[in-house]
């Protein structure tokens, strides 16, 4: 094994999406990741389908890769002293069960790290430990507590989820750096700690310049659908055959947009030469571009304001951004058919991501792990 963090061993005691996705991502970077399922089932997500490939649902194919599988049962004795076993031998150990859940398996953080002083102990929550203890760590309803829902969708309309389960997978990303973070710090004095990310902190960060907008100037962002409260164009406009994206940032690139949609009259106007002016003029500036840009396809002004400067994209579908991405060079998928995968989007020129193993069967490196633990 030749990844950056090869030799480390990751106890993974987490399951569904935010904890799989973060040792996952571990994982792909030379860690040795032992999954610990319950017994006959396993993994939620291995139940979460279809869509199916070679037999699994590609939920959990989508975050398992490079990770071995040991089936047991928590509440049985023995199986939870080969737990135990692995915690004490392990660098790392990552779960998400509801706060207090660990402690009472004997498996909590001050418990183990007497055992093991060096173990870096990831906790992932939903709400933290304290008031949020109880409250369900689902991706959907952080979304809408979060406030997430409430800028995503038309105005006056619903609150609109995100298509993916976004806050589980930004929570993950903070989970590995926090645990790369701590793993730095015990290499330079042997001392582990305890890493704790929630969803809703998560996304609250994830949140950005909506999130600073409030907390700086108490200002409460509403859903806009696809235009963006502070630059202007920056929204979706209608091509002679299907939507097209347009985002000009500064006042150079609307210039080119201009330009290059024969409307140079629109940059010399006084309403629009400057952001904060079509900012307050948006509908009418939008309805000029919109009749604009009825003139041509969405790929054909893809091409033209592309080649001048002026950022773009028509709105793809799945295939058409895998399309897209292999026809730029970057290789998004390793394997094929049944077995393909999204490649790590990371890139490391000496020790890259490698892909070692595929997502495992249920208890499938039991013998494995319990003769690396010395059973």
């Amino acid at each position: 094994m030749s990844g950056a963090l090869s030799g480390l061993l990751v106890a993974d005691f987490s399951r569904v999406l935010a904890g799989p996705y973060a040792t996952m991502l571990l994982a792909d970077l030379g860690a040795d990741v032992v999954k610990v399922e319950r017994p006959g089932g396993g993994d939620d997500t291995r139940s979460w389908g279809p869509p199916h490939a070679g037999g699994e649902a590609t939920y959990f194919l989508a975050v398992n890769r490079n990770k071995r599988s040991i089936a047991l049962d928590l509440r049985d004795p023995a199986d939870a002293e080969v737990a135990r076993a692995l915690a004490t031998r392990a660098d790392v150990l990552v779960e998400n069960f509801r706060p207090g859940t660990m402690d009472r398996l004997g498996l909590g953080y001050d418990k183990l790290r007497a055992a093991n002083p060096g173990l870096v102990y990831c906790s992932i929550t939903g709400f933290g430990e304290g008031e949020g203890a109880e409250l369900p760590g689902y991706d959907l309803i952080a979304q809408a507590v979060g406030g997430l829902m409430s800028v995503t969708g038309e105005p006056d309309g619903p609150g609109t989820k995100a298509g993916v389960a976004l806050v589980d997978v930004i929570t993950g990303l903070h989970a590995s750096l926090g645990m790369l973070a701590a793993l730095r710090h015990r290499d330079a004095t042997g001392q582990g700690q305890r890493v704790t990310v929630s969803l809703l902190s998560s996304l609250l960060s994830a949140m950005t310049n909506l999130a600073s907008g409030y907390a700086a100037a108490g200002v409460v962002p509403s859903a806009m659908g696809n235009r963006h409260p502070s630059i202007v164009p920056y929204e979706v406009f209608r091509a002679a055959d299907r939507p097209i994206v347009i985002a000009a940032g500064n006042d150079r690139q609307f210039r080119a947009l201009c330009e290059a949609l024969g409307r140079g009259d629109l940059a010399a106007d006084p309403r629009y030469a400057a952001n904060s002016g079509r900012v307050a003029h948006r509908d009418e500036l939008c309805a000029e571009l919109d009749r604009a840009l009825s003139a041509r396809s969405a790929d054909a002004w893809f091409a033209a304001l592309t080649a001048a400067g002026v950022p773009c994209g028509p709105i793809n579908t799945m295939a058409d951004a895998f399309a897209l991405a292999t026809e730029l060079g970057l290789n998004p998928l390793v394997g094929e058919g049944p077995a393909a995968q999204v490649a790590n989007p990371v890139g490391l020129g000496r020790t890259p991501a490698e892909y070692r193993l595929a997502p495992p069967s249920l208890g499938q490196d039991d013998q494995w792990v319990r003769e690396l633990l010395g059973d």
